[in-house]
This record gives structure tokens, C-alpha cells and sequence, in this order.
């Protein structure tokens, strides 16, 4: 590890199949069986699943067919985003009698900085077990979580000992932790990525480690100067309390496919309403229109274009969108729409970040984790 950077005590809590452990908490006669969140129909996409599910190989963003024929006795529930919205905020209170430094990723995981925290408790290891019981406790749901001096690493050590667990990587271990983890776990690092650096005799961080920096701009492109750094325990991002929001989106799945422009007005009306009311509720505003169109062969297409002035207002949404649908002819039949603003007002608050390499703080191997 490099000298020189601070050392903080990250804590990652990731709740346990979270849209699906709330519907079994609600209704009892689901539990510990093979549940999946969403997925219904001939066109659903799986939200969530159960662990009893996943057993079978059901995963979220899998379709709902393809669920099914890996687990026929499957049961789809329709999701209730609501009910997970006030969970959450639950949730968010519990972290929130720690340390106000508390950054949600979704509404199932949140980064925590408890270097000072609210009880003067030292050790962040026993401040995730406290919150993990609490959460249990009061809420009636189990969470997992990872500790250690970066977010990247907690988050990838949140991973390790689910459902139900924890794992704390110390300042001393985390170099070895770096190294003997396999590359499918490095945050950042997709399914194309792992198969590129395996073509290259990348296979785990000490692998990774191996290569210069260089050699990684030119395979890897701006994300090679990442890996570079995050396989040398070097991760400065903090736990941002306020994350900024960049862009706002709703979108929608067709059951049947659409091929004429007609048919699709009414649901762009549907997505600009749901738009317009999430901007409004976020107390929000954007410049930037993007039309999405997922057709029936899966290929995308967005479609833009930025106004002189913010808007939240459902009709001048609607009207750019359509203005977007009839830019240029239709490439298919469609099974996806969605309507994004983006270039929002919130973008102007935001803070620069400071290069990895300028920021400094220093390691300290003798840490209380």
C-alpha cells in the first residue's frame, strides 16, 4: 500500500435480497420459498429473487420465461416500490444514529464513514455488527455488510459472507486481499472486461498488480488507470452524504411489441407523467431530453436533444419525446420505451474531484477495525 493516504473506516451495508425479503416479511406464507419481484407476464423482467430462488439459477434482470423454466414452481409478485421506498428511510434513520456521513447507493445499500461516529465506539467492525442487529431488530430484515478503509473494498467485501454476514478487511490485510482476489469480483469489472484481461493472463489483483500503468491506459482505455490504483488499496472517493443526481428516468415494457408511431404516444404520455412527477418530487430540473427505444431484436437507440432552459413540466417532456419518436424512421418493432432528463440543476452544486494521485493520507497499519 501506498504511503501517504488517509485512512478511513468505510462500512458497506447490503441488504439481503432486499424487494424479496420484503415481501416475505409482509406476507408469511412466502417465506422460504422460491419468490421472484417483478418478471410476470410474457414480457416481465425479474426485479429481485429470493435465495430460495437463486438457487435454481433465477437472478434479477433475467426474464420472467426464462426464470420460469429454471424454476417451474417460481411465484411472481408484483413490486411495490412504496413499501421499499419506507423500509428504506427506516433503514436510513438507523445509519443516520451513527454518523450523518451515510451515502445511499440504492434503496437496499448505503456506504457509511464511521472514522468518527456518533457513540465513540472505535472499532467499525462492531459498529456494523450493531447496525446489522438493529436493522433486524426494528425492521425485520437481515443485512450484510463489509468494512474496510475504501469504499471499493468494503463494497467488495460486503459480498463475501451473504446472506447475513459481515467481513472486515484491516489495513494490514488489504494488500493480500487485493492480490488473491479474482478479477470477476473487482468492482468495475463486467463480464467483457474479465474475458478481455483472461485473453491477457489476468486472472486475480496480483495479475492485475503486475501491470504497469501504461499497459493498462492502452488495453483498458480511462478505466485502465483505475484498476491501476483500486488494486493498490487506493480508492479516495469519500462517503458523500448529498450524492448529486445526474439524470432522471422512467421507462416501460410493452406485453405485445409496437411497430406504429400512433400506438406509442399514449405510453410516452404514461412515461412523461411518471417523469415529470419524479423531477417534481426530487425538486429537480433538466435541460437535456433523451428518448430511448429498445426494439424487438434488443438493440437500443437513444435519441436527444438539449433545451435553452430546465424542465420539469410534463407536457413540454411530452412533446420533445415526440418530436424525438418522429426524428428519423423506426428501425423495427418496439418492446421498450423510456424518456431520461439529464443536464440537470443540481449538476452546478456539484464538487470537482481531486486526481487520485494529488490527494494524500497516510496509512497506518496499527487501525482499530
Amino acid at each position: 500500500m501506498l504511503e501517504g493516504l488517509p485512512i478511513r473506516k468505510i462500512i458497506h451495508v447490503d441488504m439481503d435480497a432486499f424487494y424479496a425479503s420484503v415481501e416475505q416479511m409482509d406476507n408469511p406464507e412466502l417465506k422460504g420459498k422460491a419468490l421472484a419481484v417483478g418478471g410476470g407476464g410474457k414480457r416481465g423482467v425479474i426485479s429481485a429473487a429470493s435465495y430460495e430462488a437463486r438457487k435454481f439459477g433465477v437472478k434479477s434482470a433475467m426474464s420472467g420465461r426464462l426464470a420460469e423454466k429454471l424454476c417451474p414452481h417460481l411465484i411472481f409478485v408484483r413490486p411495490r416500490f412504496d413499501r421499499y421506498s419506507e423500509i428504506s428511510k427506516k433503514i436510513k434513520r438507523i445509519f443516520l444514529d451513527y454518523t450523518d456521513l451515510v451515502e445511499p447507493l440504492s434503496l437496499d445499500e448505503a456506504y457509511l464513514d464511521v472514522t468518527e461516529n456518533k457513540i465513540g465506539l472505535p472499532s467499525a467492525t462492531l459498529i456494523a455488527q450493531k447496525i446489522r442487529e438493529r436493522i433486524y431488530n426494528e425492521v425485520g430484515l437481515t443485512a450484510s455488510a463489509g468494512i474496510s478503509i475504501n469504499k471499493f473494498i468494503a463494497k467488495v467485501a460486503s459480498d463475501y459472507n451473504k446472506p447475513n454476514g459481515q467481513k472486515t478487511v484491516n489495513p494490514e490485510d488489504v494488500n493480500q486481499f487485493l492480490e488473491d482476489l479474482d478479477i470477476r469480483k473487482f468492482y468495475g469489472v463486467g463480464k467483457v472486461t474479465a474475458e478481455k484481461m483472461y485473453q491477457k493472463g489476468i486472472f486475480t489483483g496480483k495479475e492485475l498488480k503486475s501491470k504497469s500503468l501504461e499497459y493498462l491506459d492502452k488495453n483498458f482505455g480511462k478505466s485502465g488507470r483505475y484498476y491501476y490504483y483500486v488494486v493498490r488499496g487506493i480508492h479516495n472517493s469519500e462517503v458523500k452524504p448529498n450524492r448529486i443526481r445526474k439524470s432522471l428516468a422512467a421507462e416501460r415494457t410493452f406485453s405485445e411489441n409496437l411497430s406504429s408511431e400512433v400506438f406509442m404516444l399514449e405510453k410516452l404520455e404514461h412515461i412523461a407523467e411518471e417523469v415529470s412527477k419524479r423531477l417534481q418530487r426530487s425538486k429537480v430540473a433538466g435541460k437535456t431530453i433523451t428518448l430511448k427505444i429498445k426494439y424487438s431484436d434488443f438493440t437500443l437507440q437513444t435519441r436527444s436533444k438539449t433545451l435553452a432552459y430546465y424542465i420539469s413540466d410534463k407536457s413540454i417532456i411530452l412533446e420533445t419525446a415526440k418530436d424525438l419518436l418522429y426524428q428519423e424512421k423506426l428501425n423495427n418493432s418496439v418492446r421498450l420505451l423510456g424518456i431520461s432528463l439529464s443536464n440537470l440543476n443540481t449538476e452546478n452544486k456539484e464538487k470537482k474531484s481531486v486526481d487520485v494521485e494529488k490527494k494524500t493520507v497516510s496509512v497506518q497499519l496499527k487501525f482499530d477495525f
